[in-house]
């Protein structure tokens, strides 16, 4: 029995106010997802599956850590694409169907995107 159930959220840091509302606008107006809760230093927004937290009170300068990516998972790739390409922002691998070789084999649609804190978003749809 595995002591963890899932993913409950991803946290960003933000260093500036400006930061932080941009972030805030591409995952809420551009994303579509909703506030959760938020309070004087934060906001959490709700994938469905999990929580997009956003800190505004980050004084250091950014690093890439060890977290490569992260996805969120759609329906539609096209369409996340296309609306983040229309609010200006990168997309760095266009939309394609892959398969993961594993055992069995995992058949997905994928594109990537830069959020605007330069985190790398991947959008991944299943394939049944």
């Amino acid at each position: 029995m595995s002591l963890i159930s899932g993913i409950h959220h991803v946290a960003f840091k933000c260093r500036n106010e400006e930061e932080y509302k941009e972030t805030i606008h591409f995952y809420k107006d551009v994303l579509g997802l909703t506030v959760a809760r938020s309070w004087e230093t934060g906001t959490m927004l709700d994938t469905g599956e999990g929580l997009i937290e956003i800190f505004n009170n980050g004084e250091d300068p950014k690093e890439q850590g060890v977290i490569r990516h992260f996805a969120l998972e759609t329906e539609d790739v096209e369409s996340c694409v296309r609306v983040v390409r229309e609010a200006g922002y990168e997309v760095f691998i266009e939309p394609k169907d892959i398969v993961i070789a594993s055992e069995p084999p995992f058949p997905a649609r994928i594109a990537f995107c830069r959020g605007p804190l330069q985190e790398e978003i991947e959008f991944f749809q299943e394939k049944k």
